[in-house]
C-alpha cells in the first residue's frame, strides 16, 4: 500500500493514526529468508516491486506472490510459464495469465489510465515482446495504443498510422531482423522513441544482436535502447516518461 492511499484511509477515518504510524514504523524491506521484499520501493520510485518468474522455485514464487498480494492488494510477475500460473491460481484463483506475454498479474479493479504510450511491433513474431511492454505500462496507469505489424518491409503500413504515432507521449519502437524500425519511427515523430530489438530472425540475426547494433547505431535522434526482448524495461521507462508528459510523475 502506498503512502498516499495510507494517508487518504487515515483521512477517510477507515485506517486509525496507530494502524497507519504501524505501517510506516516497518522496515523498508521484508525479509523471507529467500527473498527480501522491497516494501518502500514504491515509496522511493513511484513503481512498487515487480516479480521475475523464470527460474523461481514453486514454493518461493508462490510465497513471494501471496505476500506482495496480502500488503499491496495487487502483483505483476513476467516471464511465467503455464505451470507458475497454475500454482499460483491454487491459492488466488482470480491471478490472470497472458501465454503471449507470459504476464502473472493480479491488480485492483478500475485502475485509471491516463495518456498515452504507443507500442509498435515490425511482425507478428515480435508481439510476445511487445504484449509485455504493453501491459506493464497499463499495470502502471498509462494508456497504450498498439500498433502491430507495420515493419519496414511494408512501409505504408507505418506510414498510415504516423497521426496515432505523433499523438503518443512516448513510443516503444520493437523489432528482429535488422531492427530499423525504430529509425524509421524516430524520424516521424518529435516524442521519445525506446526501441527494442527482438531475438527474433535468421542465423545472422545472431539472437537479437544485429537489431540491437542497427538500434544502437540509428541516424534518427531520440532514440535511445534498452536489452534484447527487454519489453518489461520498455513498458516501465515509457511509463516514467508519459508520466512526466501528464504531470503526474509519481501517481499511478
Amino acid at each position: 500500500m502506498e503512502t498516499r492511499e495510507i494517508l487518504e484511509l487515515v483521512k477517510s477515518g477507515a485506517m486509525s493514526v496507530e494502524e497507519a504510524e504501524g505501517r510506516f514504523r516497518r522496515q523498508p524491506f521484508e525479509d523471507l529468508g529467500f527473498a527480501k521484499l522491497d516494501r518502500h520501493r514504491e515509496i522511493r520510485s513511484g513503481f512498487p516491486e515487480v516479480i521475475f518468474c523464470s527460474g523461481k522455485p514453486d514454493a518461493f514464487l508462490l510465497s513471494i506472490y501471496q505476500r506482495m498480494v496480502e500488503e499491496e492488494g495487487q502483483a505483476f510477475g513476467t516471464r511465467a510459464s503455464e505451470q507458475q500460473y497454475k500454482l499460483i491460481r491454487e491459492v488466488l484463483p482470480e491471478v490472470q495469465y497472458d501465454p503471449v506475454s507470459r504476464i502473472l498479474k493480479l491488480e485492483k479493479e478500475d485502475k485509471e489510465r491516463v495518456g498515452l504510450i504507443a507500442v509498435v511491433t515490425g511482425g507478428t513474431a515480435d508481439i510476445p515482446v511487445a504484449e509485455e511492454a504493453a501491459q506493464t505500462a497499463e499495470y502502471f496507469g498509462a494508456r497504450v495504443e498498439r500498433i502491430y505489424d507495420v515493419g519496414v518491409s511494408g512501409i505504408h503500413r507505418l506510414l498510415a498510422q504516423t497521426q496515432k504515432l505523433q499523438e503518443a507521449n512516448c513510443v516503444v519502437a520493437i523489432a528482429g531482423m535488422e531492427g530499423a524500425l525504430a529509425s524509421v519511427v524516430g524520424g516521424l515523430v518529435s516524442n521519445p522513441v525506446i526501441a527494442v530489438p527482438t531475438s527474433v530472425g535468421y542465423g545472422a540475426n545472431f539472437g537479437g544482436l544485429s537489431a540491437l547494433m542497427t538500434m544502437i547505431n540509428s541516424c534518427a535522434n531520440g532514440v535511445a535502447v534498452v536489452n534484447i526482448d527487454n519489453g518489461y524495461g520498455a513498458g516501465y521507462m515509457a511509463t516514467q516518461i508519459n508520466r512526466l508528459a501528464c504531470g503526474r510523475n509519481r501517481e499511478l
